[in-house]
């Protein structure tokens, strides 16, 4: 894996657990890891509801939009990693590929997509442990805003 590891999430429409994932590890990383998403079958727009249960944790993915799947992003990602939607990338020797198992937030409200952005964040936790571990402090230690403990959250010391 290079310096910097590379991790792309692949749904058919990018536009709710990948783009979910994706704004996770970004939030959750920092600059330590270079993050893509894509779908195979692009859709209009980011899932609205995904946008809604992102924004309740802080994390703003509104301004994201689909992306489609190519040849090149997968190559030039160290883990692929599918969404449990059956959707498949090209294969290169060297790269790891993964399928999180995860429920279709489309169509759905955000009372549906909060469990599937939470099951998100913790898998995002436990492949950021194995491909980039940080240093206690830094964006790999980063909490959701608004949860105990968190730096700037009432009752937490700074």
């Amino acid at each position: 894996m290079a310096d910097k590891p590379s991790v792309l999430f692949v749904c058919v429409h990018n536009a709710g657990r990948s783009q979910m994932a994706a704004a996770w590890l970004t939030h959750l990383a920092g600059d330590r890891v270079e993050v893509r998403s894509a779908g195979s079958a692009p859709g209009d727009r980011v899932n609205p509801a995904a946008v809604e249960a992102m924004a309740e944790v802080g994390i703003d993915i509104s301004r994201e939009s689909p992306k489609i799947l190519t040849v090149d992003a997968v190559r030039e990602s160290d883990v692929c990693i599918t969404m449990g939607c059956g959707d498949t990338c090209p294969v290169f020797p060297g790269k790891r590929y993964l399928d999180w198992k995860l429920e279709d937030p489309a169509g759905q409200g955000v009372e549906a997509v909060r469990p599937i952005r939470d099951e998100i964040k913790n898998l995002v936790e436990g492949l950021l442990a194995e491909i980039a571990p940080g240093e206690a402090g830094d964006a790999g230690d980063a909490r959701t805003p608004g949860t105990p403990g968190t730096p700037g959250t009432p009752g937490t010391p700074a």
